[in-house]
């Protein structure tokens, strides 16, 4: 059998409890939530634009949904695979559970089996994939595909060549930080759109390659200098990798959230002391990603450890607004004297752990330091429901939603594990940004 069979026969014959079901429908809220954010962005302007320019299928109205849900950095992270589940695999449950008319534990149940294939996918690619690749967009064909598997009720063989074709799909570049493009949006859409496509292709008896992971021509073969396979299958008795992800609490990139958590402490110690010099100490992929001493965009800002320090230290509070150019000319000066070294046990420990310490000295030459070994809203200091609903609240009302039509939003996701009709949330989120 590949290592595609044995994934689907782990997914299908995992057990689903109905705090899994619960877990789902908290990353379900979070994921529409970023959405609706994400609309109300410069981006999400412009593919609101060119969304009304022409008549969108189902799958498009999907990627439409998924590049959305990926722009503000509010969407959720998988550490072990480095990737962001929730905005590729829950705008293809929601577009095809409509059109299935499927009851909220079957699209909760498509969600977890989506977010389990393509974060074990993920946690198998390698290290070295990570820096040339962006493992959300080419794991995340995976994942919509599975859940899309599992809505259309296709049997295994096809959910096979549902995968292959997911897979053969897979592409994105990180590129696109060395000017800020917008590419990074287009890789999550396309990651549901793709998936999404393979999966009712199989429907239809489009086959796909068995082997798409680890053939001699495969996905492995083409993009993982040092794949992992094992770990696609590691652990099957383990928990749903949906309750294994990480939830934002702040719009940037992941990988500064510790260094964010350790600021965020420090703040309040410091009173009126102005800070001289700040030490970071984190793990090389952090440094990879998010080495932008000098931002020069909003985009750059949320990856740029040194930005996010600084305008920690210097607020005490980050949110959407702390990373334009008043906020970059603010933190340019402790910015500028700021130094990241790469050291243990932040680097052993990742990518389990995404772990930092930050030290900040005042002019006065005393001393402040916190340390991080996971950060807040990972499983081990997971967001409790109340701080998931303030979140979404937050997020929705940015996105344009009042407090009673952003309360009754939240009600309707967070029941969904017990409604036997679910609300059309995507038909509403269409109407919302002017599709129809």
């Amino acid at each position: 059998m590949s290592l595609t069979e044995d994934l689907i026969d782990l997914i299908r014959n995992k057990p689903v409890t109905p705090a899994d079901l619960e877990d789902a429908a908290l990353f379900t809220l979070d994921a529409v939530a970023t959405a609706y954010a994400g609309s109300a962005t410069p981006v999400g302007a412009i593919l609101r634009e060119w969304a009304a320019r022409g008549e969108l299928d189902l799958k498009r109205r999907a990627f439409l949904m998924g590049a959305l849900t990926h722009i503000t950095e509010t969407d959720d992270l998988h550490r072990a695979s480095v990737t962001h589940p929730g905005c590729v695999v829950i705008p293809a449950v929601l577009s095809l559970g409509e059109k299935t008319v499927a009851n909220g534990e079957q699209m909760l149940r498509a969600i977890l089996h989506g977010f389990e294939a393509m974060c074990r996918i993920g946690a198998g690619v390698g290290p070295a994939h990570y820096r040339i690749w962006h493992n959300t967009a080419t794991c995340g064909p995976f994942g919509s595909a599975m859940a899309a598997a599992t809505l259309l009720e296709i049997d295994d063989e096809q959910a096979l060549h549902a995968l292959g074709n997911a897979g053969t799909q897979s592409s994105g570049l990180w590129q696109f930080m060395e000017s800020g493009a917008m590419s990074k949006h287009l890789h999550a859409g396309r990651a549901s759109e793709s998936g999404l496509l393979a999966a009712e292709m199989a429907a239809c008896g489009f086959t796909g390659p068995a082997e798409i992971l680890e053939g001699k021509k495969g996905f492995f073969a083409g993009t993982c200098d040092d794949p992992e396979p094992d770990n696609i299958l590691s652990d099957p008795q383990s928990k749903w990798q949906l309750s294994l992800t990480s939830i934002k609490p702040w719009p940037s990139c992941r990988h500064t959230h510790p260094i964010i958590d350790c600021a965020l402490d420090i703040h309040p110690l410091l009173g009126d002391k102005r800070v001289r010099e700040v030490s970071i100490k984190t793990y090389q992929a952090a440094l990879d990603v998010c080495d932008y001493p000098a931002p020069e965009t909003e985009y750059q800002a949320k990856f740029s450890l040194y930005h996010c320090a600084a305008i920690a230290l210097l607020d005490g509070a980050v949110g959407l607004d702390s990373f334009d150019a008043n906020a970059r000319s603010r933190s340019a000066d402790l910015r500028s004297a700021t130094e990241i070294q790469i050291v243990d046990p932040y680097q052993s420990n990742y990518p389990a752990s995404w772990g930092a310490e930050v030290t900040a000295i005042s002019e006065s030459g005393e001393s402040f330091k916190v340390s991080r070994k996971d950060c807040k809203g990972d499983p081990e200091l997971a967001l409790d429901v109340d701080e998931m609903r303030q979140k979404a609240m937050g997020l929705l009302q940015y996105g344009g939603l009042d407090e009673a039509r952003s309360n009754q939003l939240c009600d309707d996701i967070l029941s969904l594990p017990a409604r036997r009709e679910s609300p059309p949330l995507f038909t509403h989120f269409m109407h919302h940004i002017g599709i129809v």
